[in-house]
């Protein structure tokens, strides 16, 4: 290849032409060149290579006056940086393109043309600068992109602003910040095919989780019409959550599908060129933009693309991708691909938690989509225009509709970001990753609902849900490190609720999940009662003539408006809940335990009322295992079964097992196991273990025959304590009488652990004792307990105090 060439096709170019392609060239070359073979569509195009830059730079002698104009710039100054980015632009734009590059770029502009069978081809002219998409600095987003552009004309114009946006002020700032000279870096330009996605759909993918850095899912969001819409915060896309693993397998591992709202989309302009702005449909718009084929599609070329990369880099690559779909041929095409720079090529060390030191007078004023794992204070600062930049100060909380990448040199001295519109893909969102600033998109009304100079606490510690409180709020910082491992044989499991911290968890040096509790799942996710939703079609007949029954259905058709069967929402969100968990620590076990609410518990949630009775002393009452055959109850666990059956068998999450709570005889334990292979949920099928929690004093007495129904025990020391010492565990007062430690319920686990080990049946425990009781840890070890599952906190701690013992 001649490296002094001005133009370069993708079928000849690599990996190894950054200098003369650029990041975001090279990359499109490698995979057309390499990938194509194995089914990934790229769709073709050309580069203008650095040499052509350079040789438009020194014809019109720009070197020496750019250098004047950027010598003195403060990028800390906006006003300063603005001027002097402007004044680069404009005299770039006012330059000519020298008449032998110009030739070559129409000639290779119709050559693509013919390719395609089009008179003049409708492209993209993308910019690829030669310290873009770097694993080390991420240039992306900097420079300009010129969509649905045709003909000679608006190709050249295209072209020269793209020149021209090397010195947009983003880029000026961005350049300074990480060290490179203003004319270090050389642009190439990247024309390419359009995807018709104007008439399809198109998005982002992401080889890994983006705010974890956990490596084994494909995140993809996908939004109709062109993906700058999503790129720029403007929607809410559409989200998929794919796992590797059992994919690899053959399963259709979907584990998470979240619907956007996709309001607007970007569509090519009937006038001719570039794009304009279209609202979407209403019934669109509670449609899923990309089919569960395609979702599966698109992670299956992330893969290849990761493994690709992976093996050039010699380690580890995740990547971040663009997509899109084309809506006439209905062909998928991947028109990007980048190494993922906040993640990729990071050991995870270190944990951090973060905890706010909340009062009972501090209550979250909004929500919204939570961005990195930080809590911060700070007052706000409301900016609307880049026009206002010149306003914000160091510390304060930007509050905005949405950012864009003119937005960069504020943003880095924000203590927080706060916007109305955005997803976790947004360029708010990805900034504030990369700068590890805590960041809260798609709160809809911040803009309205704060005022400048208010003081604001925000927490993004709790996985998806960001949260903003009014005030500054104390708060601490516990780290702990990710090398200390466990040297005792009991294995060392976690205890856990809420699905959006599994990923992060799953860094912590543990054996699996020995308790996964449906009760966060349900209360959280879904919040609705299982016999409402079971109910549904009744309840709404009834809600004609009954008001208070009229306002629950309102409230159910809120939540779950794009599912026409409401048991279908009680399935999925509760089978991508414990998938969530699954995935994040398999192949490790994950046990699940069944819905264990009490009937004060469940009427909280929307229309528990019109299905629970009243009851003087709820911890004794209708709970756990009697609710499961009851004729009332029966239904709602035939859905909580449809959901595990779901995780393991289409999701390939075999490492789930399930685990009944507060079974208080024998015989209940038969009749749950006997339903449960009714519902087609087996015992001991493809090595699914059935459970039973020892909370009850009966459970231990008659340990041998409980073991004869279960695969084993878990001990719940909390409700073992409380009903052993007839203790209730809600009483404050009664609390200073004794705990786990007394030799009553002492002896009990004991025993416990002494018939399951005689039995070779598993035993472990998942209370609260050995977290929160210096030296019990130490006594189930002792005992050959084969495992203690720890509240979060307790993992790290635990595993150094037994390490010494």
């Amino acid at each position: 290849m001649d490296k002094n060439k001005y133009i370069l096709w993708f079928n000849e170019i690599s990996h190894k032409d950054l200098s003369l392609v650029g990041g975001k060239n090279a990359s499109l070359g490698e995979m057309y060149s390499n990938l194509t073979s194995k089914g990934v569509n790229v769709p073709n195009g050309f580069a203008i290579t650095t040499n052509a830059y350079w040789h438009f730079i020194k014809s019109n002698n720009l070197e020496d006056k750019i250098k004047s104009i950027l010598d003195k710039v403060n990028v800390n100054n906006a006003v300063d940086l603005q001027r002097r980015g402007q004044k680069v632009r404009k005299l770039i734009m006012a330059s000519s393109i020298p008449d032998d590059l110009q030739n070559l770029i129409l000639d290779n502009y119709h050559k693509l043309s013919k390719f395609y069978k089009d008179k003049f081809s409708d492209v993209a002219v993308r910019t690829s600068s030669t310290a873009e998409d770097l694993p080390s600095a991420s240039f992306a987003g900097q420079y300009w992109t010129y969509l649905n552009v045709r003909g000679d004309k608006d190709v050249l114009k295209s072209v020269l602003g793209c020149i021209s946006s090397l010195f947009t002020n983003r880029a000026i700032f961005y350049r300074k910040q990480n060290h490179f000279g203003q004319l270090d870096i050389a642009l190439s330009i990247g024309i390419q095919k359009m995807v018709r996605s104007d008439l399809g759909s198109s998005g982002i993918m992401f080889t890994l989780d983006t705010e974890s850095g956990f490596g084994n899912v494909v995140l993809i969001n996908s939004t109709y019409g062109l993906g700058e819409m999503i790129v720029q915060g403007e929607v809410t896309p559409d989200e998929f959550y794919v796992f590797k693993p059992t994919l690899k397998q053959g399963h259709k591992s979907i584990i998470i599908k979240n619907l956007g709202t996709k309001e607007r989309k970007f569509i090519y302009s009937p006038k001719g060129q570039g794009i304009v702005e279209k609202r979407v449909k209403e019934s669109d718009r509670l449609k899923f933009s990309l089919s569960d084929d395609d979702v599966i599609t698109l992670a299956k070329w992330g893969m290849i693309i990761e493994d690709h990369y992976s093996k050039i880099a010699g380690h580890w690559t995740p990547m971040d991708m663009e997509w899109a779909k084309d809506g006439k041929t209905n062909k998928l095409f991947v028109v990007q691909a980048r190494p993922e720079t906040v993640h990729g090529g990071r050991k995870k060390a270190f944990y951090k938690e973060y905890k706010l030191k909340l009062t009972k007078s501090n209550r979250p004023v909004l929500k919204g989509i939570a961005v990195g794992n930080k809590v911060a204070s700070g007052k706000v600062k409301k900016i609307f225009s880049a026009s206002k930049l010149k306003d914000f100060h160091k510390g304060e909380i930007l509050v905005t509709k949405m950012t864009d990448p003119d937005w960069v040199p504020i943003m880095k001295m924000a203590s927080a970001i706060i916007t109305d519109q955005g997803s976790k893909t947004c360029h708010a969102a990805i900034v504030s990753r990369e700068l590890g600033i805590p960041c809260i998109v798609g709160t809809e009304k911040a803009t309205k609902m704060f005022k400048n100079g208010e003081e604001l606490t925000i927490d993004c510690s709790h996985g998806m849900d960001g949260v903003i409180y009014k005030g500054k709020i104390p708060f601490s910082v516990k780290t702990y490190s990710l090398n200390e491992k466990s040297k005792v044989k009991t294995k060392i499991m976690v205890n856990i609720g809420a699905p959006e911290i599994a990923f992060k968890t799953a860094f912590l040096p543990v054996d699996g999940v020995g308790l996964a509790r449906e009760e966060f799942i349900i209360g959280e996710k879904i919040r609705i009662h299982p016999l409402a939703l079971y109910h549904y079609k009744e309840l709404k007949a009834k809600a004609k003539k009954d008001k208070h029954i009229r306002e629950i259905i309102n409230k159910i058709d809120k939540i779950t408006i794009e599912h026409k069967d409401k048991k279908e929402y009680f399935i999925k969100e509760l089978a991508e809940g414990v998938a969530q968990i699954g995935a994040a620590f398999w192949p490790n076990p994950v046990i699940v335990r069944f819905s264990d609410f009490k009937t004060n518990e469940y009427r909280q949630l929307i229309g528990g009322e019109l299905f629970e009775p009243q009851e003087d002393n709820p911890m004794l009452g209708w709970r756990g295992a009697s609710r499961y055959y009851d004729k009332r109850f029966q239904p709602a666990f035939h859905m909580e079964v449809e959901a595990i059956k779901r995780v393991r068998n289409v999701f390939g999450l075999k490492n789930i097992d399930v685990m009944v709570p507060f079974c208080r005889t024998v015989e209940e334990g038969k009749k749950v196991v006997s339903l449960m292979n009714k519902f087609g949920l087996k015992q001991h099928k493809d090595g699914l273990k059935v459970y039973v929690m020892c909370e009850i004093p009966s459970n231990v007495i008659l340990i041998d025959k409980f073991l004869d129904v279960f695969d084993g025990m878990s001990i719940g020391s909390n409700d073992l304590t409380q009903l052993t010492l007839g203790i209730d565990r809600d009483n404050a007062g009664l609390q200073k009488i004794a705990n786990e430690s007394n030799p009553a319920v002492k002896d009990s686990i004991r025993k416990v652990v002494k018939e399951s080990i005689k039995r070779n049946k598993y035993i472990g425990i998942c209370g609260q004792a050995p977290s929160d009781i210096p030296g019990f840890a130490k006594f189930l070890v002792d005992l050959g307990i084969k495992s203690i599952s720890l509240n979060i906190d307790r993992v790290i701690p635990t595993i150094m105090n037994l390490n010494k013992d």
